[in-house]
């Protein structure tokens, strides 16, 4: 840049229109209470970096730009794919597991081709490697291979053994906690002013973590805005300064893991040289470039760029294998660095009796403490020859990756609500010009048509129902996602204190994001990978698809999900079900008695056999006023959900356990590595029907096209307890048996397990009810939250009214209101009251029953899934998300939990 201008010139101010908004957005979900904080400041100019908007002159509309029109326009050359035989045919031959799947979180993991992974296998299994530190036959061939794979590595960096050394690490995280605690620090003293840690405030969380390292050694940590870097100028220095010598460390990320900002290479050597100093302060500076972002797409020249330290993680360039990266360290500065520990391997000699130790000569030896993951390291050769055989080498994937993130981003950047207001907000610091300057990286947040901001929640949640795989949060860059969110200090401290973590779904406090999405390219991504989640944005947003039809989501493709399954209930728990994925459902929760109650639902539904004797059906009443008569308060229907996400077995009257209906979600499917499987993975889960016989003890499983098995109801005493998760809580359970995991294989097409949880097994509920103490805390079965989950009729029928309202042209139809009931797969289905009057209910009571209301269901993908069909409809999630009068809103509230109190 002319005069080394930063990259945000004076130019790029946006207009009051291009400005966010703060308002409630299309995203409100898990919000903290707004009155936790101050009024949310208006995102605009911070520190003297002003927002950047995306769009400028580019056309309005929700119209699709045409990849052949983007490159005919391109005022550079754009490259796309690696040759004749074509991306289409690479995908089909090397990652046909991507079949229906937009994979756009490159930046997080990339993906290893199939040829890789059997190049490897087979390799160890033509091949005997023993331990590398032994002096036999298979083990010399271990040691001469991993050698040659450093030769392998630095060759691909472009520098020798001469220059650079390899230290293999178990990431890059590691590599970087490695030099914080060998480089040569000067503590200050008397004589001198000590030296200085200065890092990039966009650098990811592992090199801000750093200084706690430093900080115990009395060193000055400095963080250094990218601002400022591109403004510093040249420091003298007294050769007769006793600091002119002092060490100082200066790391900044070669490329932006947030916003794909590639930063001047050229800062390696003008830091070295003193030419462009982070402080001004005397000494000597070395340079880490953290380039395990950068090197995923992108050629590192370390013979041109000589950074002194530059740590990996091989599974961003590779995708397998995890766990292994390594730190490049220039030989020159390998002498100075200082080290503690010595492990097995890194020893000359030592003495076990004496404080007698000579490390080995070599740095590698010296700082590869045990033995190294040497399959691993192995593998890493495969890996190269992979990427070299499909793509010719890291420049091409550098051409191919920008050209999608340009296009994209031109595209991004071109649609408008037919106000013209955009509908997107990208965070970036250049203009996409060239891969010098930007990474194929997409940092953006969608916004509504007001220029509210759509919680980033919503936006993972929506992509998931089209099974687009992308990333959401802040990804570990606090400093960046700050300074491109508007976020202070002091917010971020009084998010922490309303509950907000790093990692979570509270995306809107009091209508501040608190983070944004994120896309990213591979060297296997497509034009199509692009388009279909262009496709979506319009069609999240804009209502059409051009024409196009999206991507839909297959059976077992879609991706794990954190967030609850379905409306779950607590210890005899009851919750207000909601039926909006913006809105938290109030929850109600009960303790059981020890004698086992039942409850009757007033249903026409043929009598089943019963435990207990029947009762006249129970009424429900609030434990507050109710405003005026609506009919008797009743029960309807009365639902269980045997095995977890499966189908509702309807009953008329049911005993009640010390976990809530009895059997209700006691045993989940799972597949070959023991993971719970959920409906947001599996949707055919729902034509699983189990029917419960308590006479016989037995429960009778059924499935169209398979022969009805039973399994059955007692614990099988001999067998294996193993260990699973249930929303991240640990459960005891044991495996039901080959025949049954038989049964469920053939229905899935894969490995599937039946699993139940052990009857002396006790699981509390994390969320209690009001002015409920700690010892009263309801247990659990396998239900995600709570005992009980309660629905109300009229609530409902508002949400259906909403859902069929027609639009202009005049639609049909979307489902009927029973179906949509199904959806939130309540336990309790009541009648009699006031659309979402159940939200101001404290306590209930069923007959002689009391429960207690111990807080809303927070509503997730799941209302997409027909529970008839298992056939997903993104319409139902959508149109709730659109919704922004309170009227509404409360719609999301349509679930509750209950606890049982007497």
């Amino acid at each position: 840049r002319p005069g080394g201008a930063p990259p945000w010139a004076a130019d790029q101010v946006p207009s009051e229109a291009q400005k966010v908004r703060p308002g409630r957005g299309w995203g409100r979900s898990r919000r903290a209470p707004a009155s936790a904080f101050p009024p949310a400041r208006r995102p605009g100019r911070r520190g003297g970096r002003p927002w950047v908007m995306a769009g400028g002159a580019a056309p309005r509309g929700a119209e699709l730009l045409a990849f052949a029109r983007f490159r005919e326009s391109s005022k550079r050359p754009l490259a796309y794919g690696y040759g004749p035989r074509g991306l289409r045919e690479l995908r089909q031959r090397e990652f046909g597991r991507l079949a229906g799947t937009v994979y756009l979180d490159h930046a997080g993991a990339t993906l290893f081709p199939q040829s890789q992974l059997t190049s490897f296998t087979n390799d160890l299994m033509e091949n005997v490697y023993g331990n590398p530190h032994s002096q036999n036959i298979s083990s010399r061939l271990t040691h001469d291979t991993v050698e040659h794979v450093r030769y392998r590595i630095l060759a691909h960096f472009h520098t020798s053994p001469e220059d650079y050394s390899v230290i293999f690490t178990a990431g890059s995280t590691a590599a970087l906690k490695l030099v914080a605690e060998a480089f040569p620090w000067v503590s200050p003293g008397p004589e001198s002013s000590g030296s200085r840690f200065c890092y990039l405030t966009d650098s990811h969380t592992s090199v801000v973590g750093m200084r706690k390292v430093t900080t115990a050694m009395n060193i000055t940590s400095v963080p250094v805005r990218p601002e400022d870097m591109w403004l510093a100028e040249t420091q003298g220095m007294d050769a007769g300064d006793p600091d002119s010598q002092l060490p100082h460390l200066f790391c900044y990320p070669a490329q932006s893991n947030f916003s794909g900002t590639r930063y001047p290479l050229s800062w390696i050597g003008e830091v070295k040289a003193g030419r462009r100093c982070p402080v001004s302060v005397p000494g000597k500076w070395f340079v880490l470039l953290d380039a395990a972002s950068y090197v995923s797409t992108s050629p590192l020249d370390l013979s041109v760029h000589q950074a002194d330290f530059v740590p990996l993680s091989f599974y961003k360039i590779f995708g397998f294998p995890t766990g292994l990266g390594a730190l490049l360290v220039n030989n020159r500065v390998a002498p100075l660095l200082r080290k503690t520990y010595f492990g097995g391997g890194t020893a000359a000699a030592y003495l076990a009796g004496e404080d007698f130790y000579i490390p080995r000569s070599s740095v590698a030896e010296r700082f590869e403490d045990g033995t190294i993951s040497f399959l691993d390291v192995i593998a890493l050769k495969h890996g190269f020859d992979a990427l070299e055989r499909l793509t010719g080498g890291m420049e091409n994937i550098k051409q191919h990756t920008f050209t999608l993130a340009q296009y994209t981003y031109t595209a991004l950047s071109a649609l408008r609500y037919p106000s013209g207001a955009p509908v997107v907000r990208i965070y970036r610091d250049s203009e996409f010009s060239s891969p010098e300057v930007q990474g194929p990286v997409i940092n953006f947040n969608v916004l509504d048509p007001s220029g509210n901001i759509v919680g980033y929640s919503q936006v993972d949640k929506m992509a998931s129902l089209y099974n687009i795989h992308l990333r959401t949060g802040c990804f570990c860059n606090t400093g960046a996602c700050q300074r491109h969110l508007g976020i202070s200090d002091e917010m971020v401290k009084k998010h922490l204190q309303a509950g907000h973590v790093c990692g979570d779904n509270v995306d809107i406090i009091d209508g501040q994001p608190t983070g944004s999405v994120r896309i990213s390219f591979g060297y296997m991504s497509t034009l199509e990978d692009a388009q279909a989640f262009l496709r979506f944005i319009i069609a999240m947003q804009l209502h059409q698809s051009d024409g196009q039809p999206l991507p839909q989501t297959t059976p077992g493709e879609a991706g794990a999900s954190s967030e609850s399954e379905d409306l779950d209930a607590g210890l005899i728990t009851v919750d207000t079900c909601s039926s909006s994925p913006q809105e938290d459902v109030r929850t109600v929760s009960g303790v059981g008695n020890d004698s086992p109650s039942t409850v009757n639902a007033g249903s026409s539904h043929p009598h089943l056999p019963m435990a207990t004797g029947t009762q006249e059906t129970p009424t429900v009443k609030a434990a507050g006023v109710l405003h005026g008569g609506l009919g008797p308060h009743v029960i309807t229907n009365l639902y269980l959900y045997p095995i977890k996400s499966c189908a509702a077995f309807e009953v008329t009257k049911w005993p009640l356990g010390n976990q809530g209906l009895l059997y209700d979600r006691s045993w989940m499917v799972v597949n070959h590595n023991g993971v719970c499987l959920s409906q947001k993975q599996e949707p055919r889960l729902c034509l699983i029907q189990p029917f419960i016989d308590l006479q016989q003890k037995v429960m009778v499983i059924k499935a169209k096209g398979m022969e009805p098995i039973e399994v059955p109801l007692e614990e099988n005493e001999q067998a294996q307890i193993c260990q699973s998760k249930v929303c991240a809580d640990r459960v005891n359970t044991y495996n039901c048996g080959e025949k049954v995991s038989s049964w469920l294989s053939r229905f899935f097409g894969r490995p599937c397990q039946l699993i139940k949880q052990s009857s002396d097994f006790q699981r509390s509920a994390k969320r209690r009810g009001k002015d409920q103490s700690a010892g009263a805390t309801a247990t659990l079965s396998l239900v995600n939250e709570a005992q009980y989950l309660l629905i109300n009729r009229s609530s409902v029928l508002e949400l259906w009214q909403q859902l069929n309202a027609s639009d202009e042209n005049g639609k049909e139809e979307l489902f009927p209101m029973e179906d949509l009931i199904s959806r939130f797969r309540a336990n309790i289905i009541t009648n009699g009251t006031r659309a979402f009057e159940e939200e101001k209910w404290d306590e209930i009571s069923i007959g002689s029953l009391r429960f207690q209301v111990s807080g809303p269901c927070h509503r997730c993908q799941m209302i997409c899934i027909d529970q008839q069909t298992g056939q997903r409809n993104q319409n139902v999630f959508q149109k709730l998300s659109e919704s922004r009068e309170r009227k509404v809103s409360m719609i999301a509230r349509y679930d509750t939990f209950l606890k049982i109190l007497a």
